[in-house]
């Protein structure tokens, strides 16, 4: 059975889906030293095609490893795509956000798709019933608000994230947890509505490692999968194989 092994490089994390036959069979996180890692992910599986999503500078070698080892492609604005881009400057689209708009149109064609990115930073993302990326927003991420917070004040802590928090924060703590996540979930409530008060039949898709703190605390029913942007990237994949 064909393999295919979808490269995400964010900010955070440097990750890697393993498709078989279609189907996401396991993830992996490469570590201190990506280089080797993906020689022994290739080595392990043995892939027929990579695609590679990166917004980082990351090291030049794995290029020219992926594609001495497998048909590899490098996902950007000249990718063919489930999409148009007709904004005016479409060399500037990360490849996350145009992996998370592909997924979108793939599940739920024929609808306007607000699909929301939470990683490092919070990425908007609006892809219409035409399939034209229209752009969105972007603000930053749980992470960056909370270091924000420590970094730019004299006494204020580095607070780790945690699912219990109060609406009353009643320590320096909680205050800063009800302050960036309830506030964050304010935020993404109100963007949702303004983007609904313009766009009918609409959808709402979330996904990124900070999902999971939110799905309990927005107004409307999301469509949460983690593992959306793994899902663009192997449909973009089959388009260009």
């Amino acid at each position: 059975m064909p393999t295919t092994l979808c490269f995400d490089f964010g900010n955070t994390r440097m990750k890697c889906a393993v498709f078989t036959d279609g189907t996401l069979q396991q993830q992996a996180v490469l570590g201190a030293d990506p280089e080797q890692a993906v020689s022994l992910l290739l080595d392990q599986f043995q892939p027929t095609r990579t695609i590679l999503s990166s917004v980082i500078d990351h090291p030049p070698g794995i290029e020219a490893l992926l594609r001495s080892r497998s048909r590899f492609h490098r996902l950007d604005h000249s990718s063919k795509l489930p999409i148009t881009t007709p904004v005016s400057k479409p060399d500037s689209i990360g490849a996350d956000r145009l992996a998370l708009t592909a997924a979108a149109v793939s599940l739920f064609p024929g609808k306007n798709n607000l699909v929301i990115g939470l990683g490092s930073a919070v990425t908007y993302n609006f892809v219409n019933k035409y399939c034209e990326f229209l752009g969105g927003g972007i603000s930053p991420g749980m992470e960056m608000r909370f270091r924000s917070l420590h970094e730019f004040t004299a006494k204020l802590p580095l607070v780790k994230p945690d699912w219990n928090l109060p609406l009353v924060g009643y320590d320096t703590r909680t205050n800063i947890l009800s302050g960036v996540i309830l506030g964050m979930a304010k935020e993404i409530d109100g963007t949702i509505g303004a983007y609904e008060e313009k766009y009918d039949n609409f959808n709402v898709l979330m996904s990124g490692g900070d999902a999971a703190y939110f799905t309990g605390r927005l107004k409307k029913e999301i469509f949460v999968d983690p593992d959306l942007i793994f899902k663009g990237l192997y449909a973009i994949s089959e388009l260009n194989a």
